[in-house]
């Protein structure tokens, strides 16, 4: 395509309020994002309708300091970008009001998003030379998916979680030691004063399905074994416990991660998804993917948390392929990803 195509993408699907312009699927002209951590925080963990409320009173802002940093307006704009699933479905449908109406006043095309689509296409931001095929592991609070991602677009998931995402049982094994919320940031932290081998923790294997994922089981042994200390009298060290249950989550998806690769003969491995800034996590699979000969990709910080800039990459290709939606688009809070 000659002509630069300009998205305006926005995100509203759990607690952040974020509005981005993002030129030709790579290039962020500007990524703002209105956290409410703060405010959730006094409750222990997301309140929806708390939420909702609260991106109704950012969205606007939002997108005008959008519009305003990347030097556009909405006359330069090509298509709006918006995540209409999964996630909160009060929340998700704030962005995609707003996208609508926008799409109406302005007579422009409208693109939903999957919102893990829009983290797997974090990685197309910083690595400009990154193209499908490869495999992404996408390790969120609310998923843990072995994604084989085709093409622009096109995905197969090849192993998922059971039960608890990753990032869901950060949060329990954070709550369950006293660290509070958000629990992943926090035993990042804190389990760098810790022994990873103090305690052996299980890691879930599933029977005929080698390269799915199952948190439950670990976060109740964490749990029995903090009851267990206390009902014995027996010092609870919270780095160490930190440190062991980290190290088993990071574990398991490491070796699945370069056991997929292995099976379905990929060269390049990519990270998204929140938990993927747990900065064990990249070490460890930076370490592997070196030592079994495959590239390694992943998003900054910034972009692994729920953002739009990543919306706007994945809107970008969305809307070449030639993804349209009507005003007739809703929320779909359980929207599987490549669901149309």
């Amino acid at each position: 395509m000659d002509k630069d195509v300009l998205i305006l993408a926005i995100e509203s699907s759990c607690d952040e309020t974020a509005a981005a312009v993002v030129k030709n699927g790579r290039e962020v002209l500007s990524n703002v994002i209105s956290s409410q951590i703060e405010l959730h925080k006094l409750y222990g963990g997301v309140v929806p309708e708390i939420a909702s409320r609260k991106h109704i009173e950012k969205i606007n802002q939002v997108i005008e300091e959008a519009l305003s940093t990347a030097k556009v307006t909405l006359d330069d704009v090509d298509a709006i970008g918006v995540t209409y699933g999964p996630g909160l479905v009060g929340a998700l449908l704030v962005g995609v009001a707003e996208a609508k109406a926008i799409s109406y006043a302005k007579k422009l095309p409208l693109v939903g998003v999957h919102h893990i689509e829009g983290h797997i296409s974090a990685n197309y931001i910083e690595n400009k030379n990154l193209e499908p095929p490869f495999l992404c592991m996408v390790v969120s609070g609310g998923h843990t998916h072995l994604v084989l991602v085709r093409d622009y677009g096109t995905y197969e998931i090849l192993g998922r979680t059971r039960d608890d995402a990753a990032g869901e049982a950060f949060d329990k094994v954070a709550r369950a030691i006293g660290l509070g919320y958000p629990g992943g940031p926090k035993i990042d932290r804190l389990a760098r004063e810790g022994d990873p081998k103090a305690i052996a923790f299980p890691k879930a294997h599933i029977d005929g399905a080698p390269l799915d994922f199952s948190f439950s089981g670990l976060k109740s042994a964490v749990l029995n074994y903090i009851n267990s200390c206390r009902m014995k009298g027996e010092t609870i060290v919270p780095a160490d416990i930190a440190a062991s249950f980290q190290e088993a989550v990071v574990s398991v998806i490491t070796e699945k991660t370069i056991m997929a690769a292995k099976q379905y003969g990929l060269d390049k491995v990519c990270l998204a998804g929140g938990v993927a800034s747990n900065s064990a996590l990249r070490s460890r699979m930076k370490e592997c993917c070196e030592q079994n000969g495959l590239q390694f990709y992943y998003p900054s910080p910034i972009l692994c948390t729920d953002n739009a800039a990543m919306i706007g990459a994945a809107a970008y290709y969305e809307y070449l392929a030639g993804t349209r939606h009507g005003l007739d688009l809703n929320a779909v809070p359980n929207l599987k990803l490549g669901q149309r």
